[in-house]
């Protein structure tokens, strides 16, 4: 089974927008696994690399170079490229680029807006070595500029989700056994960060207000979080939920949802809740999910939420703020009209995102980087 994880994902999303857009194009994945995984894989999968063995990525390079890639797109996150040995960061994915003989366009999942010094050496010699560099939000653009000195320029290309038709109708409230409720959700893989219990927190207010209300936490524990801790998190969850005698007003979809199932749950959400704890945040797939189905946000002010949700396109509340939170939500539950007219807005916001139109600029990208070293000597 492929690994589950938001990069993982992400991955699988991009390459299949690009497939779609240009069937004739082959595509080849290089995946990353723990020291310890044994994992089966599509043939689309034709290499594979142990994450934390940095002779294992220079190795990778020297099989792409001697297999006559055009171009290789890495999605980084520093986690997957490198270990901290003795206080000092031992940086995978710059082995990897010095080896590389190819074009490569590396899409960068966090930019910090107070980076380490050690991260800020490793961006700027990771987008040195890069022919192209990509993140999905303006202010992660402008971050590399102003606090990690980048003058090239960067691309931007937004964080893609389903054009709703192509996953069929959306299953109804009904169908998905929410008939008669108003639904709040959260989606996606559930770990300490995300801050769920704050949002558990809200809903005696919010149920007190609307008794049908219904929070839905959608999605399984993240499997790095469960190979560390196991499922502390989620039964601290559990506990307040029985504390605050919320069985009738919180439910738990504890697995790993496909994306026609996202885009069912999304169609019958009336608020969506992004309650994340990390300021630094560039990037969330579950927010970009989110507004592309046209939902109403209740969101802490992490940066991508900062750029997403300004002017009115959703509701920032402050961090741990239980009270905020259900404040916000009921004042979209008591307005059905302002509620629309925001899903509106994100969905108009968000209308270039769907995956077919970022297929088709991550494959243009894709082809501008490669076209020199395709040119006739």
């Amino acid at each position: 089974m492929p690994r589950r994880c938001g990069i993982a994902t992400f991955t699988a999303d991009t390459l299949g927008a690009v497939r779609a857009a240009a069937p004739s194009v082959r595509c080849s994945v290089i995946a990353i696994e723990e020291p310890d995984a044994h994992r089966s894989y599509d043939p689309v999968v034709t290499g594979r690399i142990v994450q934390g063995d940095v002779t294992s990525y220079r190795d990778a390079a020297a099989a792409i170079n001697a297999s006559g890639v055009d171009v290789v797109n890495v999605q980084h996150e520093f986690g997957l490229y490198g270990v901290h040995r003795d206080g000092v960061f031992e940086d995978h994915l710059v082995a990897f680029l010095e080896e590389l003989r190819c074009p490569v366009v590396t899409t960068l999942h966090t930019v910090l807006a107070r980076p380490e010094d050690w991260m800020r050496a490793s961006v700027r010699e990771i987008v040195a070595l890069s022919t192209e560099t990509v993140v999905m939000v303006e202010t992660a653009a402008e971050l590399l500029r102003r606090v990690y000195g980048i003058s090239r320029p960067v691309r931007v290309i937004p964080h893609g989700m389903p054009a709703v038709g192509s996953c069929g109708r959306p299953r109804s409230k009904e169908e998905l056994g929410l008939g008669g409720r108003t639904v709040l959700c959260t989606f996606g893989l559930v770990d300490r960060r995300k801050g769920l219990e704050y949002a558990v927190a809200a809903l005696p207010r919010i149920a007190a207000r609307y008794p049908e209300a219904l929070y839905l936490i959608v999605g399984q524990t993240h499997p790095d979080v469960v190979r560390r801790e196991g499922e502390w998190y989620r039964e601290r969850l559990r506990e307040l939920v029985e504390r605050l005698d919320l069985a009738e007003h919180v439910r738990f979809v504890d697995r790993y949802l496909t994306q026609r199932e996202i885009v069912d749950h999304l169609a019958a959400t009336d608020v969506y809740v992004t309650p994340y704890l990390d300021p630094d945040q560039i990037t969330s797939g579950t927010l970009a999910y989110a507004m592309g189905a046209g939902r109403a946000i209740v969101s802490t002010p992490y940066l991508h939420a900062r750029e997403a949700l300004a002017d009115g396109r959703g509701i920032l509340v402050p961090f741990r703020s239980s009270d905020a939170i259900a404040d916000a939500a009921g004042a979209l539950l008591a307005d059905d009209q302002w509620r629309r007219r925001m899903g509106r807005a994100v969905a108009a916001y968000s209308a270039g995102t769907a995956w077919p139109i970022v297929g088709g600029l991550v494959l243009d990208l894709l082809r501008s980087a490669a076209a020199p070293a395709l040119a006739p000597a």
